[in-house]
């Protein structure tokens, strides 16, 4: 089954240059023909060179071109190609959500249609921002009683739903390879989970909503799982105490040169957890009691704060402002909404809150419970609206297809950091549909 289904994308029109200074649209003759398009070139270019163009292609165009001859669809299953791969193939930011039922618990909807006895089949929605283009992925060999936790490196973490000790799950979408991880030792009921994904390691942190009895759960605890290619591996073994009196309710953390940052609410700062040290600490967030909807991003490497200023008092005017963490430990101003696109935005959202993603130069702002976004290019300086996913079909506040979810997402053909996983003796918990 292919990752890729058939994209719905807003259509683009190519201009093409013509030669001979004909304009009357008859046939050109292979002697007025570019000799760069010499189909008696093409066809003696050396494999390797083949494989490496190929390497370049992002994963839909790679995916039909699977279907071009048997060699190419092997070339996933390729180990030779795949380290081409690793080598040369750009980074290609995106995003990909998926369907919210219960904003407060973040348990998501599947396909299934029946019983909890059916098997289900989950799906997700990816996509591009450089092309502005939608793509649907499934999920056939989730088993059920999963929900989407985070993504990192062109993995999917999926999170065991009952309370208790939670099962987590790294799944490729693309390539279908589903990773199961060992279960945390302490039982939670919706904690917040850190994900950074690297070629050589693997970091986890799973934090907040420990259970202190069956009707209770307070925020007291952390645990880190790590393994890298050096043969070091910790398996929950890490544990750490959160800050006093904080409050995780978006359910995210965001990875940047080794800290997990996450929002803290009532009041509003932000939390920040050192996986070498395994030590949190509290950043003051600016402007903190005019903030609505805040959220944290990675753009660029850079920890961006996210949130409407609202000082109705004062004579500041409302608006979608952007901060910057700098390294001494100020923020930054970087960007702010354009004061008529705001105004359109605020009537839009009427109040409902907004959630926002970020990844490489893009950020995404979605408007709760309308399925409605806006995304933002930091390097050319522009606010987009973005068209509403044509697979999901009754998001909004009183339909059945509930809101999207979403996460930063990087597909990749290969990830080969899940081969330590299987270095790993103990006994991994085993799942069947």
């Amino acid at each position: 089954m292919e990752a890729f289904h058939t994209p719905i994308s807003i259509p683009i029109s190519f201009t093409f240059g013509t030669s001979g200074g004909s304009s009357s649209g008859a046939p050109t003759t292979h002697s007025n023909a570019s000799p760069w398009m010499d189909c008696r070139i093409w066809c003696r270019l050396p494999q390797r060179l083949i494989d490496r163009v190929i390497a370049f292609l992002p994963p839909p165009a790679f995916f039909r071109a699977r279907s071009v001859c048997k060699r190419w669809y092997g070339l996933l299953f390729s180990h030779t190609f795949l380290e081409l791969y690793l080598r040369v193939s750009p980074r290609r930011h995106g995003f990909l959500f998926f369907k919210l039922k219960n904003p407060k618990t973040l348990i998501y909807r599947n396909n299934g249609g029946g019983n909890g006895s059916e098997r289900v089949n989950y799906e997700g929605y990816f996509f591009d921002p450089q092309t502005i283009t939608w793509y649907r992925f499934s999920f056939p060999l989730v088993p059920p009683g999963f929900s989407p936790a985070s993504s990192s490196g062109g993995l999917v973490c999926w999170m065991s739903e009952d309370s208790g000790s939670k099962g987590l799950i790294l799944c490729n979408p693309l390539v279908g390879s589903l990773t199961p991880l060992p279960s945390t030792l302490r039982p939670r009921l919706f904690p917040s989970v850190g994900l950074a994904v690297s070629n050589s390691s693997i970091d986890i942190a799973v934090a907040g909503d420990d259970l202190v009895s069956p009707y209770a759960v307070k925020n007291l605890s952390t645990e880190n799982f790590h393994i890298d290619g050096d043969g070091f591996y910790s398996i929950w073994g890490t544990t750490s105490s959160l800050p006093r009196l904080c409050s995780l309710e978006s359910g995210r953390m965001v990875y940047i040169e080794g800290q997990f940052y996450c929002m803290n609410y009532s009041p509003f700062s932000i939390l920040a957890y050192d996986v070498n040290t395994n030590h949190w600490c509290k950043i003051q967030a600016p402007m903190r009691r005019f903030l609505r909807s805040p959220s944290l991003v990675e753009s660029g490497g850079k920890l961006i704060l996210v949130a409407a200023v609202e000082k109705s008092k004062l004579n500041v005017p409302k608006s979608l402002r952007l901060w910057s963490l700098q390294a001494c430990g100020t923020w930054v101003e970087i960007e702010r909404m354009p004061h008529q696109l705001y105004f359109q935005f605020a009537e839009v959202e009427g109040g409902h809150g907004f959630d926002c993603i970020g990844h490489g130069e893009f950020i995404i702002v979605m408007i709760r419970r309308l399925g409605k976004a806006l995304l933002f290019d930091c390097c050319r300086k522009r606010w987009l609206w973005i068209p509403p996913c044509p697979y999901v079909h009754g998001s909004g506040g009183n339909g059945e297809g509930g809101e999207l979810h979403g996460f930063a997402y990087e597909p990749r053909l290969a990830t080969p950091v899940t081969g330590l996983l299987d270095q790993l003796t103990l006994p991994f918990q085993s799942f069947h549909g």
